[in-house]
């Protein structure tokens, strides 16, 4: 493959200080071993990560350039089977796919690149020898390898492993969703969040107000969710083979309300972001605090949905969290 231009980031991310951070470190050669890529969309992570791994592997003096996939120096890891998991595999003759397989490649040299990089998809996936395994590569590198893990569930890995790795958040570039009643919501959220930041809320009155505001968005999530599910599952159904038996199309629809619902609470988590933004330009300590807190919060629920939490508990802990975390001084 001749020489051409590095693989283009995702568009709506050009430009942003992540990328800019990133860009840099590789110019200078000063990267990180070892990178943690989190955010709401495994796509754009995706995205991402193959722009760096390009970068590393087709540097500017390389007389070949290969796809990433397609690069004699590309590793990757992935989920496999029903249950999603990244085995540890068999000790001694391991399987593809597994950890134990996985490893013994990290330390082997490079056969065209500067270096190796390896990709670890849905990190988080990992089971616990696993991540035991892999948190001992952490402790020791190997030379001239990076290793970019990516998650849509950070709080899901060991701490021990977020500890020896650089974080880098990326939100989704997926479009927003279009459903019946949902940018109202988004906006009658920022404007509930502001009220509790701005104002005061120490009569008994005004929390009783915002309480009831809160659980006037938690119901009427609750019927955005079912218009958006419905809408998707008629347009997905016209495109489903004649010979689907019940309880196949009942998983399809029940992946359809689940990816929904995440992609709500993705939402929720830029709206939030946006209405902090200004004020964290501004230098606002307080506020930056508030949106770790929140943003943290967020991303447990968010976790505890893919435990089949119900999403109404869910959002009614967010928000009751929110309240909390917003009006304090």
């Amino acid at each position: 493959m001749s020489a051409s231009a590095p693989l283009p980031w995702p568009p709506a991310l050009v430009g942003t200080p992540a990328v800019a951070v990133i860009e840099r470190a590789i110019e200078r050669s000063r990267l990180s071993h070892s990178l943690l890529l989190h955010g709401d969309d495994l796509g754009t992570l995706v995205g991402v990560a193959h722009a760096i791994a390009d970068r590393l592997l087709n540097p500017s003096n390389a007389k070949a350039r290969f796809a990433v996939k397609d690069h004699p120096d590309y590793l990757a890891l992935r989920p496999k089977g029903k249950s999603r998991i990244i085995p540890i595999g068999k000790s001694g003759s391991p399987d593809a796919g597994t950890m134990r397989e996985f490893l013994p490649k990290l330390y082997v040299t490079p056969a065209v690149a500067p270096r190796k990089v390896a990709i670890l998809y849905e990190a988080d996936r990992m089971e616990p020898p696993s991540a035991n395994a892999f948190l001992k590569t952490l402790e020791e590198p190997p030379p001239n390898t990076t290793l970019l893990l990516l998650t849509t569930r950070p709080y899901s890995l060991l701490p021990t492993i977020l500890s020896r790795v650089l974080h880098f958040r990326f939100p989704s570039t997926v479009a927003a969703l279009a459903a019946d009643g949902w940018a109202p919501w988004l906006a009658d959220y920022r404007t509930w969040i502001g009220r509790l930041a701005d104002g005061p809320v120490a009569d008994k009155r005004s929390v009783a107000e915002h309480i009831f505001t809160a659980y006037g968005l938690v119901a009427r999530f609750a019927a955005v969710l079912d218009f958006a599910t419905d809408q998707t599952w008629k347009e997905q159904k016209e495109k489903l083979p004649d010979d689907l038996d019940d309880s196949e199309e009942e998983a399809i629809q029940t992946g359809i309300a689940n990816g929904i619902r995440l992609r709500l609470f993705a939402e929720i988590a830029h709206a939030t972001r946006a209405y902090a933004l200004p004020k964290l330009m501004a230098g606002d300590e307080v506020t930056r605090r508030a949106l770790i807190s929140v943003i943290d919060n967020l991303e447990h629920n968010t976790g505890l949905l893919r435990l089949n939490l119900n999403e109404a508990a869910a959002l009614e802990n967010f928000l009751l969290s929110s309240l909390r975390v917003w009006t304090k001084r």
